[in-house]
Order: C-alpha cells, then structure tokens, then sequence
C-alpha cells in the first residue's frame, strides 16, 4: 500500500500570528515539504492544480520536475490536474517530459477542481464540465497510446495526423487516477477504463465515501478489469498530531476554526465526528485510518493533508516526522495483514512496464 501526502497549494493566514507567508516562502517550502516526504519514508506526493488566489500551484509540473530533480524514490502525482480546462495534447506532453524527467516516477489524478470561475478564464462552460471531462481524457487516453491519431470532438479543434512527443516513457502512460468528491460520473470514467478511483474523503461523512466507491467497485467489474475488490481505490485524509491528544486538539483548533474551507463552520468537535479529519495522537490517527478499510475495503492509496489553514512549516514538518515515524509503519503492517494475495498493489511505471513485458514475451 502506497503512504504519502497531499497539498491544494494554499496560502492563508496563520492565526496564531496574523503572518501571511509569501508566495515565494510557499512556493520553497512545498519542496522542502516533499523532500522531507521522502526522508521520513513516505512513498507520494501529490500536489493540486489552482489558477487563483489564495492558491500558488497554477504549473504542477513545473514543480514536480524540480521535485523529481532532488529525491530519489518519492513517486509524484497530482490533486488534481484540470481535465476540464486544461487542452488534453498538453497534458499528453507535459506528464509524458515529467515521466522522462523522474524517471517513471509520475502518476497523476484527473478532476475537475473546485472553483467555478475557472471556466470562463479558459474559455470553457461550467455547465459542460462533466463532458469535458469525458472528452478531454478520452482523446488524453488515445494520445498516449495511439502514436498517430486522427480525432474530433465537441469542445476543442480537430486533430490530424497529431503525434505527442515526448511519448511516454518505455511506451508505458502514467497511470490514472480519477479524483471525486461528489460525481458518480467520475467513478464510472474510472471503472471504464479500469483506471484508479481516488475519493477526496475530507469533507464527506464515510456513508458517501462508501456509496462512491462502492459504485467504483461495481462498475469496474461490470467493464471486465477484474472483480470488485481488485479495483484501484485511494483515499485521501486530514490529520493533526501530537503525542498528547488534548495537546493536538488545542493546537489545531485555531487553525480549523479559521481554515478557509470550513472555517467559521461546524465546530471541530462536530467535524472530526462526522467526517475522517483526525485530531488528536498517532495512536488515534493509526485506529481511524485502518477503520477506512471497514467501509471501502482494501485499498491501494493513503494520503494525507498536512500543510493547511496557515501551519507553519516548522509544525508541517513536525507532522511529517509523526507520520513517518510512528504512524505509517504500523499502518504499513497492518494493512498488509489484512490484505488478500488476489488484490493488487497500486501500479508503478515498473509494475507496469513488467505485465507489458509479460504480454509480449
């Protein structure tokens, strides 16, 4: 099973002391972030697509590759890259030169995003966004396996005798995963092409989180990939720790209760009952997280959202240490004790390159 976490890019007023870090302090630290990722034993990073304020992550790439630059095992991905407003030829280049550049060590999420606005900055509809998704990746999943195509659509020009290049690395796509929230069109895109299914599972009580995949898990089998618990699911997940829990529910809540998603909302009491954010101790955070296997069954990916709602760098590292140190070795174990032999690993550009290698022989 595959550990690590997750960043939306944001940058927001730590309320302990009204300072507001700069884009460029963000900007360096997220890469001190990831490096750390690594040192402490985690297996991802993933880091979101924006175009808007308060959020500085408008070129994951660009990022990544200089990620990719300084670490050595730290597989990378995104949460999310556009679908809908990004034209799917320059996904098809710019993962496939990042694939190059790290070496295979690229995977990526498709989504939507969360902010409206977008739309019209790139020349798209709101209300289509469901079918752009569907067509931009289709024609995304042709470019990278077809070296000549010939293609036409609704929402962009046509193409002719179109080659992609770089193509992908050893002839092997980064593989996919389909980030949702709330579409059950996502999660039947991804069982139909038997790609990963990734629920966000922040803001959601599990009762949905379980539907969705559920859904995933279904409609997967449905398209012949396998039976249902052979499906590619990853989860996302908050999380504050401190060895004491009371020590972590004092720390964190100025901070929740001035985040800018739910700040100023449901009490942190209320949101930790009623959705997966954890605050409190390692111990605390290990029983929530193996109780995700409860309701969405074996699962190939676990991230975590750490550098939110103005924590400094110093406490996101601090975090990183917890987890690299006392949480994920214990869910390491203990999910694979759990897990049948049947259920497959989440795919690398290795594991992959392998079962091409297989195929041909």
């Amino acid at each position: 099973m595959q550990f690590g976490i997750f960043s939306v890019s944001d940058i927001t007023t730590d309320p302990t002391n009204g300072q507001t870090p700069t884009e460029h302090e963000r900007i360096k630290n997220i890469v001190t972030i990831a490096k750390h990722a690594e040192e402490v034993g985690l297996d991802v990073f993933a880091l979101g697509e924006h175009h808007n304020e308060p959020f500085f992550s408008s070129s994951p790439t660009t990022t990544l590759g200089y990620i990719a630059a300084q670490t050595d095992k730290l597989l990378l991905s995104t949460a999310t890259t556009l679908i809908t407003t990004n034209d799917p030829v320059k996904i098809a280049e710019d993962y496939a030169m990042l694939q190059h550049l790290s070496g295979g060590r690229v995977d990526l999420m498709m989504g939507r995003g969360n902010t409206g606005p977008v739309y019209p900055w790139f020349g798209k509809d709101i209300r289509a966004g469901i079918p752009l998704a569907i067509e931009n990746y289709a024609l995304l999943h042709k470019l990278w396996r077809e070296h000549v195509v010939d293609w036409s659509g609704k929402f962009r020009t046509p193409l002719q005798s179109f080659t992609s290049t770089p193509r992908p690395l050893d002839g092997i796509p980064p593989f996919v995963w389909h980030g949702s929230i709330r579409s059950p069109e996502i999660a039947e895109q991804a069982a139909f092409y038997g790609d990963g299914f990734f629920a966000n599972h922040i803001f959601w009580p599990k009762e949905h989180t379980q539907r969705m995949i559920a859904l995933y898990r279904e409609r997967f089998a449905h398209y012949g990939h396998g039976d249902p618990d052979q499906a590619i699911v990853g989860l996302g997940g908050q999380v504050f720790m401190r060895k004491n829990s009371q020590d972590a529910v004092k720390e964190f809540r100025p901070y929740f209760d001035n985040a800018p998603v739910y700040g100023h909302g449901p009490s942190l009491e209320d949101f930790t009952s009623q959705t997966p954010l954890t605050v409190g101790s390692p111990e605390q955070v290990i029983e929530r997280t193996l109780g995700f296997r409860e309701y969405v069954g074996d699962y190939q990916r676990q991230l975590f959202l750490l550098d939110h709602a103005g924590l400094p760098l110093k406490t996101v590292l601090e975090q990183l240490d917890l987890l690299g140190e006392e949480v994920v070795p214990v869910l390491r174990k203990e999910f694979a004790s759990l897990k049948p032999a049947h259920v497959p690993d989440a795919p690398t550009h290795a594991s992959m390159l392998l079962k091409a290698q297989e195929v041909t022989a």
